[in-house]
C-alpha cells in the first residue's frame, strides 16, 4: 500500500471522520436533558476532555504498530484474536457502518430543504410494513458513489477529505464568529448564564402532535449525575469516529509520527469548534423555551428547536428564512466529507481482519489502485441494508455504547502491553501515563454504567451484538483451521 497522507491529511481525516451532523442537532436533546447554560456547555467540555484522553493514549499504540487495522491490531496484540474479532465484528455490523448510513441519510434529508422530492416523507415504493423513501434512496446513492471514488485509489480520498474538511471547518468557525458578533450585542448569552447552574430536565407531553403540558424536574446530586451521563450521549457520538485513522495507518508516512500528532491535533480542532459553536447558540437563543410546535424561533429556544435543528434555529436569528439554506449547505458538506473519511478508513480494518482469516478472503485484496476494493464493497452494502432498515437511530445509541467500552478495552490495552512488550519501541509515550489512561477508564466506565440503567434496552442490544460476534469468530476460526491444513 502506497504510503501517501501527510500530517495534513491525518489531522483532516480524524477532524473530518469527526464532524458530520451532530454539532447541529444533539444540543437540543441535551438541553432538554440537563436545562442548564453552564451544565450544557460543561457536558462539551467533558466529552472533549474525555475524547483527547483516549486519544494521547492510542497515541502510544499507534506509534508501537503503524499498520492498516489500527484499534484490530492493537486489541489482537494485547488480549488475543478473540477480542480484536468481537470489536471488528461489532465495527462492521453496527459501529462504523451503522455510522455511514445514519450520516448519508442525514446528507438526504438536508438536501430534500432543497430538492423537496427527497424530503423524509416521501415514499418511493412499500414492501409490506417495510417503506422506502427517496431519502433513503439518495443516501445509500452517495455510499454507492464515495464507495465508488475510494476505490480508485487512495489519492482520490484524499483530496475529498481536504476539500469538504477545510470547507466545513471554515464555514464552522464563520457560523461561530458571526454568531458571537451578533449574539454579544444582544443579552441572551447573559440571560442564558444568569443561573447556569440551577440543572432541570424538561418534559413535555404530546397528544396526536398537540401539547398537552410541559414540566421541569429540579436535578441534583446522582440525579443530576445520571443526566449529564445520559445528556453526553449526543455530545460523544458527535466525538466520535477520531480512532478511524488508525485503520489506515498502512498509507500515512512517517504513521509514528504523524497519526498519534494527528489524533492529538484533529481532536483538540473539534474539540474547541464544538464549545465555541454550543456558546455561538447559547448567545442567539434562550435555552429554555416553549415546546409548542406553533411557537416562534426565538420562543423555542434551544430546547425545542423545530426538528432539534439548532443551528438553523439560531443563525435564523441573523438572516432569517434564508438561515435553513445556509445551514442544509453546509451540513450536506460537512456530511458528505465525513463520509468519505468513515468509508476510506472502515474498509482498511477490514482488509486487516480478513488478511487474518478472519473476514471474507476476498477483502484482503487490493486492486489495480492498490485500495481493499471489496472491503469497500463489503462495507458499502451492509450500510445500505442499514439505511433501508430505518433503524440507524436505535443503532447510533447501540454504537456509541460499543464503541465506549472497546475504547475502555483498547486503552486497558495500553497497560498490558506495557508488561509484555517492555522493550517495544515507543516513539511516543501517552501523555501522563499511568494517570490519564485511568482516568479515561473510570469516566467512561461510569458513564457506561450510567447508559446500562437509564437506556437498558438499547444498551443491552448493544452487548447482544458483541456477544453475538464469539460464535461467528469459531466459525471463521474453524474455516481458517481448514484451508490451513488443506
Amino acid at each position: 500500500m502506497k504510503r501517501s497522507l501527510n500530517l495534513l491529511d491525518t489531522t483532516l481525516l480524524v477532524a473530518g471522520s469527526m464532524i458530520g451532523s451532530g454539532i447541529f442537532i444533539v444540543s437540543s436533546g441535551m438541553a432538554r436533558s440537563l436545562g442548564s447554560a453552564g451544565w450544557l456547555l460543561l457536558a462539551w467540555v467533558l466529552s472533549g476532555l474525555i475524547t483527547l484522553f483516549a486519544a494521547l493514549s492510542y497515541g502510544e499504540l499507534a506509534g508501537m504498530m503503524p499498520q492498516a487495522g489500527g484499534q484490530f491490531v492493537y486489541l489482537k496484540k494485547a488480549f488475543g484474536e478473540l477480542t480484536a474479532f468481537v470489536y471488528g465484528w461489532t465495527v462492521f455490523l453496527v459501529i462504523q457502518t451503522g455510522v455511514i448510513a445514519a450520516v448519508a441519510v442525514a446528507f438526504a434529508k438536508f438536501t430534500g430543504v432543497f430538492f423537496p422530492f427527497f424530503e423524509e416523507g416521501n415514499v418511493m415504493m412499500q414492501l409490506g410494513s417495510l417503506e422506502i423513501t427517496t431519502a433513503q434512496l439518495l443516501a445509500i446513492a452517495v455510499i454507492a458513489l464515495l464507495t465508488f471514488i475510494n476505490s480508485r485509489g487512495i489519492e482520490n480520498g484524499k483530496l475529498i477529505q481536504r476539500l469538504f474538511t477545510s470547507a466545513k471547518l471554515i464555514a464552522l468557525f464563520t457560523l461561530i464568529i458571526v454568531g458571537m458578533y451578533y449574539g454579544f450585542r444582544h443579552d441572551v448569552f447573559s440571560q442564558n448564564m444568569a443561573d447556569a447552574w440551577h440543572a432541570k430536565r424538561d418534559i413535555a407531553v404530546f397528544k396526536d402532535s398537540t401539547l398537552v403540558s410541559q414540566i421541569s424536574e429540579n436535578l441534583s446530586g446522582l440525579a443530576l449525575a445520571s443526566a449529564i451521563g445520559v445528556a453526553m450521549i449526543g455530545s460523544l457520538f458527535s466525538s466520535d469516529a477520531w480512532n478511524n485513522v488508525t485503520f489506515i495507518a498502512g498509507e500515512v508516512e512517517n504513521p509514528k509520527r504523524n497519526i498519534p500528532l494527528g489524533l492529538f491535533l484533529g481532536v483538540l480542532i473539534v474539540t474547541v469548534i464544538y464549545v465555541l459553536a454550543n456558546v455561538a447558540y447559547l448567545c442567539l437563543l434562550p435555552l429554555q423555551g416553549s415546546a409548542d410546535p406553533s411557537a416562534g424561533v426565538e420562543q423555542q429556544g434551544i430546547m425545542y428547536a423545530q426538528y432539534d435543528r439548532v443551528g438553523a434555529a439560531a443563525l435564523s436569528t441573523i438572516f432569517g428564512d434564508v438561515a435553513k439554506y445556509l445551514m442544509a449547505g453546509l451540513i450536506m458538506v460537512s456530511t458528505f466529507g465525513c463520509n468519505n473519511g468513515l468509508i476510506l478508513s472502515g474498509s482498511r480494518l477490514f482488509q486487516s481482519m480478513a488478511k487474518d482469516g478472519l473476514f471474507f478472503k476476498s477483502a484482503g485484496t487490493l486492486n489495480k489502485y492498490q485500495v481493499p476494493a471489496k472491503a469497500l464493497l463489503f462495507q458499502a452494502v451492509w450500510a445500505s441494508v442499514l439505511c433501508l432498515s430505518g433503524s440507524y437511530n436505535d443503532l447510533l445509541d447501540y454504537c456509541t455504547f460499543s464503541s465506549l467500552v472497546f475504547y475502555i478495552v483498547t486503552i486497558a490495552g495500553l497497560f498490558i502491553l506495557r508488561r509484555k512488550m517492555p522493550d517495544a519501541e515507543r516513539p511516543y509515550k501517552a501523555f501522563g501515563y499511568p494517570l490519564i489512561p485511568a482516568l479515561y477508564i473510570l469516566i467512561t466506565a461510569l458513564i457506561c454504567i450510567d447508559l446500562l440503567i437509564c437506556k437498558t434496552f438499547n444498551t443491552g442490544m448493544g452487548l447482544l451484538i458483541m456477544a453475538l460476534g464469539v460464535p461467528v469468530y469459531f466459525l471463521f476460526k474453524r474455516n481458517k483451521d481448514v484451508h490451513r491444513q488443506a
